[in-house]
């Protein structure tokens, strides 16, 4: 299979297809049963409704799963790019209907991604510019217990088959939710009262009707987690296993679905020790660079956090420098690497409402109306910030990293449907590429200061950790001596994070949580990387093979314009 390249500068309209039109209806019923997808995707028309997280409306969104691949089986791809739709739907809402099927939807609940996090996560990315924005905030505002009492529902029916979180899992859900249920910490409190707020309504008897709905929608919402937090407390944590691993069945399942692939577990473990032990070496070479002959990666760390021309004080100081370095990499690399289309040349860079110290990226609207942000959740008790750490993750939420790969799938309008550009994403994909991207950076000579290189190896070892972690606790495989012997465990898996995580102990608290919790997501990153790679290397062979000069440039530019794809599809477009 192959596709025709495009590039930013000279897309041909192209006449959408019958398999196009299966997605546009898919899109179009699909945004109605959920609403809150619909937001995140930057599609009109639907901020002001809720998505049914109900049994209900899980089978609904089944039923249009299976009808939109019935569809799909009587159609004929009417040429190339059809037929990389046509391999995707089939993968991606395939997939979908097996997690469905599998009970896994009804479970959902961990420390990260779960109902209990998007419920609340969905504001940050909702227009909030006029009178009317707010009045849909309002509105979906005080939705929020109809969708809470159908998360609940959905909770409950999957614990009478046994089918519950791990206890870990759910007692931080609940402690989660405890917080925005509590006026004086909730974000729903701050959210309908902020400047924000001031800056649209007036005093006009419009306005004030809205900011009543505000704060009766607020209420709503603190009222709807108190009663979430109730339930995972009092009913649902005494229901829950203390085993952590997910066991082979379930993580073979999520393992396809973030990566898009089907892969060798045992075979990619023991990559991910070997890749462990390069990624380490490599850095005590830098760290010898930094201190000086003998010294220890801990050493450079150490050296670098000493110095004051690399701390940043404060979070306005942190998102100006963010701001200037995904500015600098964007002037840097458009025309020269990568032909980057007008609306993408725009990122915003902002510190998230939240303060849980997570670092993300949010996409732009379907119109490009709202840009895509690169967020960072601060601590409250975190006030200083070191570059030599954080250049490398600006380049993987940024440019070339996250904001290229999707801003550049949103803009593909003229030959794209809509279901390729906004909903086709897979974690292996977009993960994998934006640490790819950390490395082509390196490649290319951005991070040439031996402390910014120090700090993508640090990202690259907590990645390939991870690996290691992920695979070895939920399929139960054996660990090295170095690491304790025997069976891989929670406990076994802490000391082995502390280890290899280069971050404050809340922060790797955070991760090894988030790692229990949501089996398969997190390796996604480094074996998308090495997927992503391993792509790369086989149509650089192909080129060679013909006598011809491999073009790097040319293939990530065909391999952007093609959307998030799953990585099986991707490896097929390229390999003809």
């Amino acid at each position: 299979m192959t596709t025709t390249p495009t590039t930013p500068d000279a897309l041909t309209e192209r006449a959408p297809s019958p398999i196009d039109t299966i997605a546009e209806t898919y899109m179009t019923q699909y945004a109605t049963l959920d609403p809150l997808a619909a937001t995140t995707m930057g599609i009109a028309g639907h901020d002001h409704e809720m998505t049914d997280h109900s049994p209900a409306g899980h089978a609904a969104r089944a039923e249009l799963t299976r009808s939109t691949l019935q569809a799909l089986d009587g159609a004929a791809p009417t040429d190339e790019i059809d037929q990389i739709t046509l391999a995707a739907m089939r993968e991606r809402l395939g997939l979908g209907l097996e997690l469905h099927e599998s009970g896994e939807l009804l479970r959902d609940l961990n420390n990260i991604a779960s109902p209990v996090q998007n419920l609340r996560d969905v504001f940050d990315v909702m227009p909030t510019g006029d009178v009317e924005a707010w009045s849909n905030i309002a509105a979906r505002l005080n939705a929020l217990p109809f969708a809470v009492d159908g998360y609940i529902e959905s909770l409950r029916l999957a614990a009478s088959t046994g089918a519950v979180a791990a206890v870990r899992q759910v007692d931080e859900a609940a402690r989660q939710a405890e917080e925005l249920a509590d006026p004086a910490t909730s974000f729903f409190t701050t959210f309908v009262t902020g400047t924000a707020v001031d800056a649209v309504l007036d005093d006009s008897a419009a306005c004030s009707l809205v900011r009543a709905e505000l704060e009766h929608g607020a209420t709503a919402a603190r009222g709807a987690y108190a009663t979430l937090a109730a339930f995972l407390r009092d009913e649902l944590s005494p229901q829950a296993p203390t085993e952590d691993a997910a066991g082979r069945e379930r993580y073979a399942l999520w393992s396809r679905a973030f990566l898009g692939a089907t892969v060798d577990l045992e075979e990619t473990y023991r990559w991910g020790l070997e890749e462990l032990a390069r990624v380490v070496a490599e850095q005590e070479a830098v760290a010898a660079q930094i201190a000086g002959p003998g010294a220890t990666v801990a050493d450079a760390v150490a050296k670098l956090d000493e110095d004051p021309a690399g701390t940043l004080h404060g979070t306005d100081a942190l998102q100006a420098w963010m701001q200037a370095t995904s500015d600098a990499a964007i002037e840097a690399l458009d025309g020269t690497h990568f032909d980057i289309p007008v609306p993408v040349l725009t990122l915003e860079c902002r510190i998230a409402p939240t303060q849980n110290g997570g670092i993300y990226y949010t996409g732009p609207s379907d119109d490009f109306s709202r840009p895509g942000r690169m967020w960072w959740s601060v601590p409250p008790e975190v006030t200083t910030f070191n570059t030599w750490r954080e250049k490398t993750t600006v380049y993987h939420e940024g440019v070339p990293g996250h904001h290229l790969q999707i801003g550049q799938a949103v803009f593909q309008r003229a030959t794209l449907n809509t279901w390729r550009r906004l909903a086709c994403w897979t974690s292996g994909y977009g993960e994998g590429w934006a640490l790819y991207a950390e490395r082509l950076m390196a490649d290319l000579g951005f991070l040439d200061d031996p402390g910014d290189r120090l700090g993508m190896l640090d990202g690259q070892r907590m990645r390939a950790a991870r690996v290691v972690f992920d695979l070895g606790v939920h399929l139960g495989l054996e660990a090295p001596e170095e690491w304790g012997g025997g069976t891989w465990d929670a406990d076994k898996g802490w000391e082995f994070l502390k280890a290899n995580v280069n971050m404050p102990e809340a922060f790797i608290r955070f991760e090894w949580n988030r790692y229990l919790g949501w089996p398969g997501q997190a390796p996604s990153y480094k074996i998308g990387q090495r997927l992503w790679e391993q792509t790369r290397d086989a149509a650089a062979a192909e080129a060679a093979a013909k006598g011809e000069e491999f073009d790097l440039r040319a293939f990530h530019a065909r391999a952007l314009s093609m959307g998030a794809l799953p990585l099986d599809v991707l490896r097929t477009a390229f390999a003809g």
